[in-house]
């Protein structure tokens, strides 16, 4: 049984710091790329439909804010795929058939597109026909987002691992079928929400620039042209970021009910169940509805899955860790008896790991869906950091709502002749830009802090697939990437900023 001594705990905490300092790096310059290429595909589209060169210059100059943010979202993105490697190797042995499968397609299929066609893109105007210019400026936008698509497949079967089964020949999980782990509720339901809310945040980034462009008037025509194309977008975009997230509510109440339980610090499980606006206002049945839809649904608390509760068939956590420790040493009597060559012990054991045979569904139903809770010491680690999680959910909600109204009122003002007429409009679509950075920042904060301690919801938690190494190596790994990355965030933003204050070029 591993136990979480001083040492271990520190490569635990620094480990996950680092992946997190990472990946919240990483997250600053994907959203952009996501959405901006397709609004940079739309303004070339209008280019080549009606050969305005008011088009061709207004889409070159936001391909050169989407090349500058592309190259630096690369680099971020390399060093974490080499972590899973240098910092979770365990979890990299015991998983890595399946999580491998979805990054190397990834690699191989959706990043050769992208780099193949941005040379075209941005190199080929004047050197390529129009059409298959424009070709080249689609395909790189879809590329991006394909990319995103096995990426966020990868994340969703960590928090929902489906079509896979354990060997206990090489203690490994094995993919048994790619098709339920690309399309598993939890994988679609994610992909269209986080790449719809790049889709946001490129709408809000174009919104905001071109507002700022009309506080200093100038480029009057491309301001009010981008706005237009940037809040129809962005409307369409946010209304899909609802729906999708009213998706992820049904899945993280069926698959993470401790996470939606630290999204509302819901101690204790009612039917019923009110939404939290702020701690003091609710709204009557709502966390039933969105969680369940319907409004009379038991809504499981923390309490619920740390203590037990016997009438809604919840087991306790001290009773989970009981049956994830039997999983585990069930394990260990196999490979005791494969290291003594008795064959036939060994393979009566290893029916019990086969989830095709009735024993084998048994056992997996009773004792290996537990398999990760058997690492743990107490139910109280299955907690995420609640206020954390809580905040984070409202902030993310609270500024979407906000956007919706932006969209909207920026459309508005534009039908009506009346952007720029005004200026305090136009002083909160360029504020809105951090507000979006913060809202996308919020969202990955409650999906990955809500899941804790797991790597893998219920079979692997984090104290079991960390490195063996030195904290005092990750440590110096981890300000070495502090610095690195914050100096990149401070040269993207000095030159995006630098490119803005240029602004378009006739040539």
């Amino acid at each position: 049984m591993l136990l979480l001594d001083t040492d271990l705990g520190a490569v635990v905490d620094w480990s996950r710091a680092q992946f997190a300092l990472t990946a919240i790096y990483h997250w600053l310059f994907v959203p952009l790329t996501l959405g901006l290429g397709f609004l940079v595909a739309f303004m070339e589209t209008r280019y080549v439909r009606t050969g305005d060169e008011f088009w061709k210059r207004t889409t070159r100059f936001w391909m050169k804010l989407f090349g500058i943010n592309f190259a630096i979202g690369v680099a971020t993105g390399l060093i974490l795929e080499f972590e899973f490697g240098t910092n979770w190797s365990n979890y990299s042995y015991f998983v890595g058939d399946i999580f491998g499968a979805p990054l190397a397609i990834e690699g191989i299929m959706a990043f050769f597109l992208e780099s193949t066609f941005i040379a075209v893109m941005f190199f080929g105007w004047n050197k390529v026909s129009k059409g298959f210019h424009l070709t080249a400026t689609w395909l790189t936008a879809v590329g991006a987002n394909l990319s995103a698509l096995w990426i966020l497949v990868a994340n969703a079967w960590m928090q929902y691992p489906a079509g896979m089964r354990f060997n206990p020949e090489t203690a490994r999980n094995e993919m048994v079928d790619f098709w339920d782990v690309l399309f598993s509720p939890v994988a679609m339901n994610k992909f269209f929400h986080t790449v719809t809310s790049g889709f946001v945040l490129a709408s809000v980034f174009v919104v905001g620039i071109s507002a700022w462009y009309l506080l200093r008037g100038r480029e009057q025509q491309m301001a009010r042209k981008s706005i237009k194309l940037a809040s129809v977008f962005g409307l369409v975009s946010i209304v899909c970021v609802i729906w999708t997230g009213d998706g992820s509510a049904i899945q993280v109440a069926r698959h993470q009910p401790m996470k939606l339980a630290a999204m509302e610090d819901l101690r204790h499980g009612q039917a019923q169940a009110p939404f939290t606006v702020v701690p003091g206002v609710r709204i009557p049945y709502m966390l039933s509805i969105l969680a369940h839809h319907s409004a009379d649904a038991y809504v499981i608390g923390i309490d619920d899955l740390t203590e037990g509760n016997p009438q809604q068939g919840i087991l306790s956590g001290d009773e989970k860790i009981a049956r994830g420790r039997h999983a585990i040493e069930t394990f260990a009597t196999f490979k005791q008896a494969q290291k003594n060559g008795d064959k036939a012990a060994a393979d009566s054991i290893a029916q019990l790991f086969d989830p095709s045979t009735e024993k084998g569904r048994a056992f997996h139903d009773d004792y290996f869906r537990y398999f990760g809770y058997g690492y743990l010491q107490s139910p109280s680690q299955t907690v995420p950091d609640v206020p954390l999680v809580f905040w984070s959910f409202r902030v993310m909600v609270g500024l979407g709502m906000w956007f919706v109204v932006l969209f909207v009122w920026m459309l508005a003002l534009e039908k009506r002749g009346k952007l720029g007429r005004k200026r305090w409009p136009l002083h909160l679509a360029l504020w809105s830009i951090p507000l979006v950075y913060l809202a996308s920042q919020a969202g990955w904060i409650v999906a990955e802090v809500g899941r804790q301690p797991w790597t893998i919801q219920d079979l692997l938690p984090t104290v079991a697939a960390v490195s063996r190494i030195d904290a005092a190596s990750v440590q110096v790994t981890f300000w070495i990437f502090a610095a690195l990355f914050t100096a990149l965030l401070i040269a993207e933003i000095g030159i995006m900023t630098k490119q803005i204050r240029k602004g378009p070029s006739d040539n």
